[in-house]
């Protein structure tokens, strides 16, 4: 068959019903100021007619260079799932991933994605350039993920030579915690631990633990709390079903909790009993978010910022090349520290006296 004549960008323009100059403009590379929309809807148009002059810039097709990133929750977490920190995460992560011109695409949780939705998810031809796990997700799920050999970057996660990691320090922000605690005078810790079986809470309670050996001080398991939640319903819970113990001689002056919102709840919880926070017990978080300096009272919190994670997450997902020689990167962000109004010197008594037999004003 006879050659098809050749398409001109004046050909194109009036196809798409745009500017000729638009079209120029798009096929030599140029961005700025143009719609993401637009600009995708001129180069897939020009590849499909077959527009391949001399000097067109097939490095700036979205086709020939993917500009899509994936977007991937823990199980069972949703879009619509109250937490603070993840939705933290999700913002730092598309800030910066926009800031690139790339795009993020929500591809949904684990337990909504089998082995059929992400073959068809990533089909030859897809545009995605790697994949951020927002949160821990099982080793089987990620060997799915590795099979389409896309770089993969796991927040608040690690999977040791598997993929790439961004991590906050755990082990920093536990002994800031303690340090601040013990130098107010506290000696007797409680835990209330939300989220079990997942690293996270594995590591920050080994990291309270650790912290305290450090001051030859030990926490003790009845006042050591693990439920499979973490939100702040699950504090109140928490610190609830601890107050019957409230008149032991070694019923804690503090408590660390496994996040904001679990401090948040626990302080309701116990200004609803008639406790003072922090005359009578001290909380403190073990993560930092925007919560922590939201509340009333504003919590004591350390650990890394949310948003800082995503941020760094989408720098790493868009810098790594995807060969195989390539090392995998696990970062460690610093943790930062938050005086609240939930923190104050232990109280002086060797018993507690409860508040009931206190006078509430």
């Amino acid at each position: 068959m006879p050659h098809s004549k050749k398409v001109s960008q004046t050909q194109l323009a009036r196809e798409l019903g745009i500017s000729q100059a638009l079209v120029s403009l798009v096929l030599n590379g140029r961005r700025q100021g143009i719609n993401a929309e637009t600009y995708d809807r001129i180069w897939a148009h020009a590849v499909k007619r077959g527009y391949h002059p001399k000097g067109m810039r097939l490095a700036s097709s979205p086709v020939a260079q993917p500009r899509q990133v994936g977007i991937i929750l823990r199980a069972p977490l949703r879009l619509n799932t109250p937490t603070m920190f993840f939705g933290h995460v999700q913002h730092g992560l598309h800030s910066v991933i926009e800031a690139h011109e790339f795009t993020t695409v929500f591809l949904g949780a684990e337990d909504q994605l089998n082995a059929e939705k992400l073959r068809r998810i990533f089909a030859a031809g897809h545009s995605f350039k790697g994949l951020v796990l927002v949160g821990e997700v099982t080793r089987g799920f990620l060997d799915q993920l590795r099979r389409f050999r896309l770089p993969i970057v796991a927040i608040s996660a690690r999977y040791p030579g598997l993929c790439h990691s961004i991590l906050g320090n755990e082990p920093q922000a536990l002994e800031w915690i303690v340090e601040h605690l013990h130098g107010l005078g506290h000696r007797r810790f409680g835990w209330l631990g939300g989220n079990i079986g997942l690293g996270r809470h594995e590591s920050r309670l080994q990291a309270l633990r650790n912290a305290l050996r450090r001051f030859g001080l030990e926490l003790a398991a009845r006042y050591t709390i693990k439920l499979t939640a973490g939100e702040r319903a699950d504090g109140a819970d928490a610190i609830r079903s601890l107050l019957p113990l409230a008149r032991r001689r070694d019923f804690p002056t503090a408590f660390v909790t496994y996040n904001t919102l679990m401090a948040a709840g626990a302080v309701r919880e116990l200004k609803r009993e008639g406790w003072h926070v922090p005359a009578d017990v001290s909380i403190a978080s073990a993560d930092f978010s925007p919560v922590a300096a939201d509340s009333s009272p504003r919590i004591t919190a350390a650990g890394s910022n949310p948003e800082k994670l995503g941020e760094a997450a989408a720098r790493l997902v868009i810098e790594i090349s995807n060969t195989d020689d390539e090392p995998f990167t696990d970062l460690m962000l610093p943790a930062q520290r938050f005086i609240g109004e939930t923190s104050g010197p232990a109280h002086g008594t060797s018993e507690h006296t409860v508040p009931s037999q206190r006078s509430r004003g």
